[in-house]
């Protein structure tokens, strides 16, 4: 396995998890666990950010485009 195949798998493994502590943080209704999900949210979106720089860096991840003025309006508009 290369480091970007691994980088990029990991990067999509931390988007699946915190998907899934969103929803757990919607779902619950007991105040410390959402407080801890939130809390664990929080320190997996910094530890993506950080490996989603290292990516962009090495170019192992390449961005999507910046959306044109057009798209941003058509976008403002159908809302």
């Amino acid at each position: 396995m290369t480091e970007k195949i691994a980088i990029n798998d990991t990067l999509s493994t931390l988007n699946s998890i915190i998907n899934l502590i969103n929803y757990s943080i919607q779902q619950t209704n007991n105040k410390n666990l959402r407080d801890q999900l939130v809390q664990s949210r929080n320190t997996l979106e910094d530890y993506q950010w950080q490996l989603y720089l290292i990516a962009k860096e090495k170019e192992y991840y390449i961005p999507a485009a910046p959306a044109g003025a057009a798209d941003i309006e058509q976008v403002k508009n159908s809302l």
